[in-house]
């Protein structure tokens, strides 16, 4: 116990004002005996690493629909640069490094098979509504393990509010929230002019005087200016507004030339039919879901079963099912 009540010292000693320290911590639903060597928010990162919703990123999309280049993001490589840019920010803020990290690697576990197009597909056919980012949190809770991973208030905080309406009550969860955008917007450039969907010389040159003309160099600036800006006593994690402006212009960009009707989603139509042929499937027949999804129906009713098995899913694995059942096996005498 010596080293874990050391870690939690060194944080009061080391770590701002602002952050939030281990020891206070608002707890586990289910109250758990403390690790020996580990704090809380180690702990929970350690879970999250190490779940099966998290090895099944490597194979969901991020922007390009089942990806065959070895160089396209995908879901897992994502989170892993929202993590490497989030736990910078924290660490030159003296936030709290770990839970930074928790909440980055978790913050997409939810995320369905192919990219935001599944999730608007789902969506559509559920009728209390799909978001990704409260899947995330239903899958730390519930799903993952069949009992959920009981992780601590903040990294569940921070998970559910990485995107939405409403702020993380952390300033290392609002850390992960404009790192999340930071990462797609500079990764999803790159993936798009790596594919032939952009030209570099498109990029609006307003956005880029202001962040930087090359990849590499807008991350660092706007990371930078993420640090600079919330150097002295933040209440709320922000950019600068001339920071803030060029990044929002940026994203518009994307949404206008990459992300709606691009070549990149030239695949979407499939997709959506795919993913909603499988939610009404499974719904008339639920005799076919797997068995620790069956045991589920009766608490949580049968479409939000079906949700989850789905948005589980990874491209491949979506594809392979519906085929399944969907398409004639071949005939062999």
């Amino acid at each position: 116990m010596e080293l874990r009540l050391h870690a939690e010292e060194t944080e009061y000693r080391l770590l701002s004002s602002f952050a939030c320290h281990s020891r206070a911590s608002r707890g586990r639903v289910q109250p758990e005996e403390e690790c020996a060597v580990r704090t809380a928010f180690q702990r929970d990162r350690d879970r999250i690493i190490h779940s099966k919703s998290f090895r099944r990123l490597k194979a969901k999309t991020q922007v390009f629909i089942i990806p065959e280049g070895d160089h396209y993001r995908t879901r897992l490589t994502h989170t892993l640069e929202v993590a490497q840019i989030a736990r910078t920010a924290a660490r030159a803020l003296r936030l709290n490094e770990d839970l930074t990290e928790a909440v980055a690697l978790g913050h997409d576990l939810g995320h369905t098979p192919f990219g935001h197009t599944g999730e608007e597909a789902l969506n559509e056919v559920f009728t209390p509504g799909f978001r990704h980012n409260k899947q995330s949190l239903r899958v730390v809770d519930v799903l993952e393990g069949g009992k959920g991973l009981n992780l601590t208030w903040e990294v569940r905080d921070g998970i559910l509010n990485h995107t939405g309406t409403v702020l993380p009550s952390t300033l290392e969860g609002q850390i992960v929230r404009i790192a999340d955008r930071i990462a797609y917007i500079n990764h999803d450039i790159d993936d798009a002019i790596r594919g032939g969907v952009l030209k570099a010389e498109q990029l609006p040159k307003d956005c880029l005087a202001v962040l930087g003309w090359q990849h590499r160099d807008r991350i660092n600036n706007m990371v930078l200016d993420l640090i600079q800006t919330n150097r002295e006593e933040p209440e709320i994690i922000s950019m600068s507004p001339l920071v803030q402006d060029a990044t929002d212009c940026l994203r518009d960009f994307l949404f206008a030339n990459v992300y709606v009707g691009s070549q990149a989603k030239k695949e979407e139509a499939k997709v959506r039919h795919v993913v909603q042929c499988l939610f009404r499937y499974f719904v008339d027949h639920p005799e076919y879901l797997p068995v620790e999804y069956t045991h589920r129906i009766e608490s949580d009713g049968l479409e939000r079963v079906v949700c989850d098995y789905i948005s589980g899913m990874t491209d491949h694995f979506a594809v392979r099912i519906y085929q399944q059942y969907f398409l004639p096996f071949p005939w062999t005498d």
